[in-house]
């Protein structure tokens, strides 16, 4: 039999935990509504599918919303959403003007060091996204041969035959007339197409010089265009090469070859700062997504789950990120230091995340 004792005193401690988390959220929310002197908290936000998104009636929703709008009801909070930008969200934590920041904030130490954050309340990590064309397109192809190195190497090549026809046309225009006459532009033109079909071993025959000056210039001409040949196939199958290299990015250590991207004062720009990766910036996932769709860059590296909401429900087909994420971290809501109401904010945050609800809400905007 069971011992009536032992029931009692099971079902009292229960009662007791329970009382001592209501008493603690109820003080901890009256701490701020004395501090605040019942003034709305300002939450600072920015647009971060799927965690906060604004709708066209200027409403906020998504994840991070949807959890602080339940942490807010259960301790009677009333607050205002704020807009601004990364940087400037940071900035009005540690300067104050914001009490809250509810997004996609990613905790770490440089961020703990200047303002405080909840518990996390989702785990992630960075990728890559790219384009998802498994090899090298026409495109990749046509931008590897209009690059400036292979450009450059043309235009000395165009540079050397001009000169090379100037010579000849030099010594051939007055004892030679009839293949190397006329006038300056005409005679430097055959000229010009004299050394082009030398170069390339075709040698039509229609043109050749005839004096002892004009023989030396082609007998040079020949030995250098062996060289010149080498050098120029050389030349176009490393633009190829570097084409199809660059249309497959497998990881982090792809990216010091191509053209990246990420977010400013974001952990993704701080990790490529650290492994020495130059990168350009841009003011939203978006906007890198669609660098990386135009060409603009080969890749972009930021959160994953952002990115694969984004290229999910607008590039589908044309981008792909990685498989797997790398550089660990957690999301949590950021607090101005001072802030009493962090202890509350976890113990409701906690309790939110445990329940089958927060699945069907994570189900709901990523997808199972």
């Amino acid at each position: 039999m069971s011992n009536p004792k032992m029931i009692v005193n099971s079902s009292n401690l229960r009662t007791i935990c329970i009382l001592t988390i209501s008493i603690s959220i109820i003080l901890s929310a009256a701490a701020l509504c004395q501090q605040t002197g019942g003034e709305k908290l300002i939450i600072g936000t920015k647009p971060t599918a799927p965690f906060a998104m604004k709708a066209e009636d200027g409403s906020w929703y998504g994840i991070s919303i949807e959890l602080w709008r339940t942490i807010a009801s259960d301790l009677e909070l009333e607050y205002v959403f704020e807009e601004r930008d990364l940087q400037g969200l940071l900035e009005g934590l540690e300067d104050g003007s914001l009490d809250l920041v509810v997004s996609a904030l990613t905790i770490n130490s440089e961020r703990e060091e200047k303002f405080d954050f909840s518990h996390p309340f989702y785990s992630a990590g960075l990728t890559i996204a790219s384009s998802a064309s498994g090899g090298a397109s026409f495109l990749n192809v046509a931008q590897g041969l209009l690059s400036s190195q292979f450009i450059r190497v043309v235009a000395i090549l165009v540079f050397i035959l001009l000169v090379t026809g100037f010579l000849v046309w030099a010594f051939e225009r007055k004892r030679n007339a009839e293949q190397f006459g006329g006038g300056i532009g005409k005679g430097i033109g055959s000229g010009f197409w004299w050394s082009a079909v030398t170069m390339t071993t075709v040698g039509y025959g229609d043109k050749a010089p005839k004096t002892f000056g004009g023989r030396i210039v082609a007998l040079i001409w020949m030995f250098a265009a062996i060289i010149i040949i080498s050098s120029l196939t050389a030349a176009i199958a490393s633009a190829l090469t570097v084409s199809k290299l660059e249309a497959r990015i497998s990881g982090p250590e792809d990216l010091p070859r191509v053209e990246v991207g990420t977010i400013a004062s974001s952990t993704s720009e701080k990790y490529l700062q650290n492994n020495k990766i130059n990168f350009s910036t841009y003011d939203s996932p978006g906007d890198g997504l669609k660098a990386v769709a135009q060409g603009e860059i080969d890749a972009f590296v930021y959160d994953a789950p952002i990115l694969r909401y984004l290229i999910n429900n607008n590039f589908k087909g044309k981008l792909k990120t990685l498989p797997s994420t790398f550089l660990h971290q957690d999301y949590g809501i950021a607090l101005s230091n001072g802030r009493p109401l962090r202890e509350a904010i976890n113990i409701v945050l906690l309790r939110e995340i445990a329940r089958p609800e927060w699945e069907s809400l994570l189900d709901r905007y990523m997808g199972k």
